[in-house]
């Protein structure tokens, strides 16, 4: 078994124990400010461009971190990377957590592009 499919087989594996979200969903509810995106790509992709009002923590330091960012367990987070792998995995541990609401967006930042959603950098 090669290492990128064992990384498949970890994210197939974490996407059975999370919830995925829509990019457009995920657009509504930052819209409405009834979700915290939360961007666990690397710096430079997030330097690149990212999605307004997005949180960055990225998936070596999210755990570490989201409590100072998101106190609450109850919050509505959506976690999203590139192609939805990472953010599939980030949020599985944000559950483990204790986050009661956590989500992963699918497709990831290019289907938030390929969606026409709005972008910064």
């Amino acid at each position: 078994m090669s290492e990128h499919s064992r990384f498949e087989k970890l994210v197939s594996d974490a996407k059975k124990n999370i919830t995925e979200i829509s990019p457009q969903d995920a657009a509504s509810k930052s819209r409405r400010s009834e979700a915290v995106i939360i961007d666990v790509r690397d710096k430079d992709e997030w330097d690149e461009e990212h999605i307004p009002d997005a949180i960055h923590l990225s998936r070596g330091t999210i755990e570490l971190e989201i409590e100072e960012k998101v106190s609450d367990p109850n919050a509505v987070i959506i976690c999203h990377c590139g192609g939805g792998g990472r953010s599939a995995l980030a949020a599985e541990s944000l559950q483990k957590m204790g986050f009661k609401n956590v989500r992963s967006m699918a497709g990831g930042f290019k289907a938030w592009k390929a969606a026409g959603l709005p972008m910064t950098n």
